[in-house]
């Protein structure tokens, strides 16, 4: 299969190791250095694309990738808020689109368990819940999408919560995160429920961006044939 990577960053080298490793060929690796080649004749050149760019570039790429008629895998977060017109926008022109927050098949397997914790502790009034996570220095969007995607998981099962906040003083609706950057960390995402008697915790650690980058190319391998808008649920068959 002919890849190309929207974004060569760390990801996206991580990306190409794994891709060369089950036989795929990149035809395309773009970065800031050469935006020049980021045409629709080169996109078109590629089975599927894969793209771990900068939430100001995500955006862009997704449609060139629309118009090149070439599958996309976006693993870039931060640009959420144009989200409905790229599914609006896929849908129309049958473009193929695969978008999650996290390819990480650990973490998708947290989603549920985030969301199954959550439906239970919606009877036990008395634990409050919280949600930390932890990133490297040079992840530019806060709360990660990963936290994001957790706190929609409990606010949808949990009656006490409305909506989710980074302030230190939430509202009594509100799911408080607590984001931190530091050193080289890849992920680590916390759930804590906490009582005057006791707490309850949730977690899930990545020990490295190889996790993220086989899922990432797992993905692409999926999108190859496939058509309009798909997730990790779709791929891992996690669907209720």
């Amino acid at each position: 299969m002919k890849i190309a990577l929207l974004g060569y960053g760390k990801m996206g080298k991580e990306i190409e190791k794994i891709a060369i490793s089950r036989n795929h060929e990149i035809v395309l690796k773009i970065d800031i250095d050469n935006q020049e080649d980021k045409t629709i004749e080169n996109i078109k050149k590629a089975d599927v694309a894969i793209d771990f760019s900068i939430p100001g570039a995500a955006y862009e790429n997704i449609l060139k990738c629309f118009e090149a008629c070439t599958p996309i895998v976006s693993g870039t977060t931060g640009w959420l808020n144009k989200m409905d017109d790229v599914l609006n926008r896929c849908k129309k022109n049958g473009s193929a689109f695969f978008y999650a927050s996290n390819y990480s098949v650990g973490v998708n397997l947290f989603f549920k368990v985030n969301k199954f914790l959550a439906e239970l502790m919606n009877k036990h009034n008395q634990y409050d819940v919280s949600m930390e996570e932890v990133h490297h220095i040079h992840k530019l969007d806060e709360p990660s999408g990963t936290a994001i995607t957790l706190a929609e998981g409990i606010i949808g099962k949990l009656d006490s919560k409305t909506g989710w906040t980074l302030e230190k003083t939430p509202n009594a609706d509100q799911l408080p995160i607590k984001a931190i950057r530091e050193g080289e960390v890849p992920g680590i995402h916390r759930i804590k429920y906490n009582s005057e008697e006791d707490f309850i915790q949730i977690e899930h650690s990545a020990y490295s961006r190889k996790g993220f980058a086989l899922g990432a190319v797992l993905a692409a391998e999926f999108m190859k044939n496939q058509s309009g808008y798909k997730t990790m649920d779709d791929m891992l068959k996690l669907k209720a």
